[in-house]
């Protein structure tokens, strides 16, 4: 009876975790996700249920809650469970989904089902041989007991960690640093917009400036054969063309005084939404 109480605890949270982990997908995580594939919301809803539970299983074990015996099948539930999610479900639907998104794989079931499962057998054998360097194998333990794998996961686990932990060391310095360090205001947006927009209609007016130019030369080119005496008159042409070759070179000078304004703006804008977001 003790059993049948205990496992209606666990059961009854793993069902509110998996419904937290469906909601936090749908809400947070991928707020404005299209794609609507939901048996990866399934997965992801199953794996978060479960590691709330292997956490919950080790407070319970702390304070001492629930039978020591069902505590100890419930560990190797989910030990099972969360194992065979993270070794088989998730690299075989990875798998399966890149297989499929392929351009040069025919679009036929059992050629798709066939690269997934060889790409998921690739997976393993890495998967095994990377416990070679590390002292894994026991005496105690057979070759495909539990405690293999978990070690195996223990090992990517921590190198993961340690690359993510690496990672963020650096990128949330850069990211949050701007918060202590400069604050926009929604005056300084339009100022810079001012600029903008300013250094836009330079280069409407040298571009109409230039096209001017451009018709008077052909008026002058088109003038010229039909007439000999404005043939005679060659610094027209040699001033036209000096003209047109400055403000190509002024057009070329703003333009890219325009792209550094742009992006610019766009980092200002950035930088007062995580301001905001942040306070």
């Amino acid at each position: 009876m003790a059993f049948m109480l205990d496992s209606f605890v666990m059961f009854t949270t793993q069902i509110l975790f998996f419904l937290g982990g469906w909601v936090f997908f749908m809400r947070e995580l991928f707020r404005n996700y299209e794609v609507h594939h939901n048996l990866v919301q399934l997965i992801f809803s199953v794996t978060f249920a479960l590691s709330c539970t292997m956490f919950e299983l080790i407070i319970f074990e702390i304070i001492g809650f629930l039978n020591s015996s069902s505590r100890l099948f419930h560990w190797k539930l989910d030990l099972y469970a969360i194992l065979f999610t993270l070794i088989v479900v998730q690299p075989f639907y990875i798998a399966y989904y890149i297989v499929s998104n392929v351009r040069f794989v025919q679009r036929r079931y059992t050629t798709i089902l066939m690269l997934t499962v060889s790409a998921w057998l690739v997976y393993i054998y890495f998967f095994w041989k990377l416990g070679d360097p590390f002292p894994i194998l026991s005496r105690h333990h057979g070759i495909l007991s539990i405690e293999q794998v978990i070690s195996r996961v223990g090992v990517i686990g921590v190198t993961l960690m340690a690359l993510l932990s690496g990672f963020g060391a650096v990128n949330c310095p850069y990211t949050y640093l701007a918060y202590f360090i400069r604050h926009v205001t929604a005056t300084d947006i339009q100022a810079h917009e001012r600029k903008l927009l300013q250094v836009v209609d330079m280069i409407l007016t040298k571009k109409k400036r230039l096209a001017l130019v451009e018709r008077d030369r052909i008026n002058n080119t088109t003038s010229r054969t039909k007439s000999s005496i404005w043939g005679m008159i060659t610094s027209v042409t040699s001033t036209t063309e000096g003209n047109t070759s400055q403000l190509q070179q002024e057009i070329s000078g703003y333009e890219e005084l325009s792209r550094q304004l742009f992006i610019e703006l766009i980092d200002l804008q950035n930088t007062r939404v995580r301001h905001l977001c942040f306070i």
